[in-house]
């Protein structure tokens, strides 16, 4: 007997039930763990942009691989093997599908955003793309996972990071970026979207600037693929990585695209099973893109549950989570701000759904506490982007993120809370 995975590997994509415009009661219902109460208080979950929660289909997905088709792929002879390699293979269907990229060969299944810029860190590293002297261009938003990583290729190659400024509106000074950009530049590595001023860059336009100079782009995805559609085509950069917790799918699975031909001359991170064509003690010759990338057992599981995720999320459609979560971001814009000794950073024209803040007199810390005292769940610290921090003058922020399950009710919960911590420590 067939099991459901096999039969979903052989017949198309169906999406879940659509909404025209969000019906965010009736959503929250699919997502469990947002029935759960806290600190005496029902859950008001506003940390989205660490983590988002899981609706059923998604958690469903992962128990029915479990229970129904779990083993090896790409391997195995028997019917399992079958199945599972068949779910994999259409998971990675599914990613092509979202990011619109040309092949299902150009995505590699990855634990994360941050092992995809690593792989292709130490890849190009490894081929030689860098030597003394080359430039590397970053951004002053960056998370760490965009930082350490070219650091590491600066020790080892003699290049030279150069950092593309930030305005006081928190976005780039695309000017000095321009003239940045030249004939050392060899990589421009850039947030799509700031986890921490929610600034959405415009890719599209520097990556243009870095082909002109000859550079590859490797753009972290991170905090925009769960927000807007994202057409890696269109954007033209040679890589782009995003992590499946952050796009309502599960933790330890994330995707690394990369253009075919940039995949091809890229030589592989993790050495082992799987990624061989063959080996013996005096040489070994590598298996094609993606599977040369993708060494030992994947985690299977979390690829089944991602694609499940990405049907769910192109079944709401992107569009009309982008508007909703807009309107959240401009109705916590006005309630935070109206609260006297609130600051909050960043007031870039596009920007992913994300307030970061801090309260006069309190610090971040303490600040958070007080709010999951209230049942309310905020992320608080420097968001692992300690160079944006000191740029902004603060050791660390409050932030707020939503999702297309987040509520006005909630943010209002929020506001109230910080109002009430305003009121002690005055």
């Amino acid at each position: 007997m067939r099991s459901v995975l096999q039969e979903q590997a052989r017949s198309p994509v169906v999406p879940p039930k659509a909404w025209n415009a969000l019906d965010v009661q009736e959503l929250r219902a699919e997502f469990p763990l947002l029935m759960r109460w806290v600190r005496g208080r029902p859950l008001a979950y506003l940390d989205n942009a660490a983590t988002t929660q899981k609706p059923a289909v998604v958690l469903d997905a992962l128990e029915r691989y479990y229970g129904t088709s779990n083993a090896n792929v790409h391997r195995g002879v028997h019917l399992l093997g079958e199945e599972a390699t068949a779910a994999f293979e259409l998971a990675r269907h599914k990613v092509q599908r979202f990011l619109q990229a040309r092949e299902p060969g150009e995505i590699v299944f990855v634990k994360g955003a941050t092992e995809a810029i690593n792989l292709v860190a130490q890849g190009l590293t490894r081929q030689g793309w860098f030597r003394q002297g080359d430039e590397i261009v970053l951004s002053a938003m960056e998370h760490h996972a965009n930082i350490v990583p070219w650091q590491r290729v600066r020790d080892d190659t003699g290049a030279r990071l150069r950092v593309v400024p930030l305005l006081d509106d928190g976005t780039l000074d695309l000017d000095a970026y321009e003239r940045m950009v030249g004939p050392r530049t060899r990589l421009v590595a850039v947030t799509h979207a700031s986890n921490v001023l929610g600034t959405i860059n415009p890719i599209r336009r520097m990556v243009e600037v870095a082909r002109e100079a000859g550079a590859r782009v490797m753009v972290d995805g991170a905090q925009a693929a769960q927000h807007e559609p994202v057409d890696v085509q269109e954007l033209g950069c040679d890589y782009y990585a995003f992590s499946g917790h952050k796009v309502y799918g599960p933790m330890g699975i994330g995707v690394l695209y990369g253009r075919a031909d940039r995949l091809d001359e890229l030589p592989p991170l993790l050495l082992g099973g799987e990624m061989i064509r063959t080996v013996t003690f005096e040489s070994t010759t590598f298996a094609d893109a993606p599977y040369r990338f993708e060494g030992g057992t994947p985690n299977v599981g979390g690829a089944v549950a991602l694609g499940a995720a990405i049907d769910y999320v192109l079944g709401l459609g992107l569009e009309a989570i982008g508007a909703w979560e807009q309107s959240l971001l401009a109705y916590g814009l006005t309630q935070l701000t109206r609260i006297p000794g609130v600051r909050v950073f960043g007031q870039a024209p596009r920007r992913a759904p994300v307030i970061s803040f801090v309260l006069e007199g309190v610090h971040a810390h303490d600040l958070g506490t007080i709010l999951d005292a209230a049942g309310v769940a905020v992320r608080a610290g420097h968001h692992c982007c300690q160079p944006l921090m000191a740029r902004l003058g603060v050791p660390a922020t409050v932030r707020a993120s939503f999702a297309m399950y987040n509520t006005t009710e909630e943010i209002d919960r929020l506001a109230a809370a910080v109002d009430s911590a305003r009121q002690v420590f005055a």
